[in-house]
């Protein structure tokens, strides 16, 4: 699922495409792709709205509206958007589209159909967005951004001696702190040298600093490089390239970038987690409640691959990975871009 950075890409080269762009009309080929369910309510919700502004709140695309509210959407998994002229042709993954009275169309493209779009409300005082039309009644239950100048180390650390639970889920959390998913909380605790179900009542004022700037500053690089273009992600302006430059995740096998010995993964919570057992060591006091968990590590600590079982797996690696290049691609020339 495309993260803060991607988001944030996506948003940003949304910016000089929209901006200006006065709503004509809205059409919906996958009802649930709104929110509301209800495609009426959508259309005059936005119908004869100037888009002021681009902007994104944890994983969501923001589009500011001339009248103070803003239509929100999720990608989730396979969520892709993009400008085109209205008659560019349109492909079967088109979900939504909201038409500009200039002739062109900002199409929702969503293979998995999982993405979401809403008409959010804010404040009117702190600006926050804090409520949805047929959807999350608030938004106030994220937490803070973590690029916020404003989330400083000690806002990180006041939040993180308030909790109890291991580092990987809290990190998801993301009424803890918003946008990080799954790629970069196993980057920035590879980064910090801590295990993922390490607890965070374990940590020592200098885990905190390191999990912190490491955090912000991988979220900063991914920024740069555009996010990470590992399955279907894409932006308006192509992909991204952080994924060249990951040094845990999706590398299963793989030799630690710091140690040389393999790097491990195991599922929590439905995720799989991507970790270095000799340089993300757990406490002991950790152990005993991880030690199940840990059984389901692969490649096994201690137990050597099946010969070839290295080449299988990089060939497997290669192959996904030319699949999800041949799917952007294809959406990218499906959407004239």
């Amino acid at each position: 699922m495309p993260e803060l950075p991607e988001v944030e890409t996506v948003a940003r080269d949304l910016r000089p495409r929209v901006v200006g762009a006065r709503i004509a009309g809205t059409r919906t080929n996958w009802l649930k792709t709104l929110r509301s369910g209800d495609p009426a309510a959508f259309g005059a919700a936005v119908i004869g709205r100037e888009i002021v502004g681009t902007t994104r709140r944890a994983k969501l695309v923001v589009l500011e509206l001339d009248d103070g509210q803003a239509i929100t959407i999720h990608l989730k998994m396979t969520g892709q958007l993009f400008v085109v002229p209205a008659e560019t042709p349109e492909d079967a993954y088109v979900r939504a589209v909201v038409s500009f009275d200039d002739g062109r169309e900002l199409r929702f493209r969503d293979i998995r159909k999982f993405g979401r779009i809403g008409i959010a409300s804010r404040d009117g005082v702190s600006g926050d967005l804090i409520g949805e039309l047929g959807g999350p009644k608030t938004f106030r239950g994220f937490g803070p951004e973590p690029l916020d100048p404003a989330f400083t180390l000690s806002t990180f650390r006041r939040r993180i001696r308030g909790r109890r639970g291991r580092l990987k889920s809290l990190l998801l959390d993301q009424a803890f702190i918003a946008g990080v998913g799954n790629i970069y909380a196993d980057e920035a605790l590879w980064a910090a040298k801590l295990h993922p179900l390490r607890t965070a009542q374990t940590l020592r004022p200098a885990d905190e600093r390191h999990l912190y700037s490491h955090l912000r500053r991988l979220l900063e690089e991914a920024v740069e490089r555009r996010g990470s273009s590992i399955d279907d992600y894409t932006a308006p302006d192509g992909d991204g390239s952080m994924q060249e430059h990951l040094a845990v995740y999706g590398r299963t096998g793989e030799p630690c970038e710091r140690c040389g010995r393999p790097i491990r993964r195991f599922f929590l919570g439905g995720r799989g987690t991507h970790f270095c057992s000799w340089c993300q060591r757990l406490t002991p006091a950790d152990r005993p409640a991880a030690a199940a968990l840990l059984k389901t590590v692969t490649p096994r600590i201690g137990v050597s691959s099946k010969p070839g079982a290295s080449a299988a797996r990089a060939r497997r690696t290669a192959a996904t990975r030319q699949a999800a290049g041949t799917r952007r691609a294809a959406a990218r020339t499906a959407s004239g871009s």
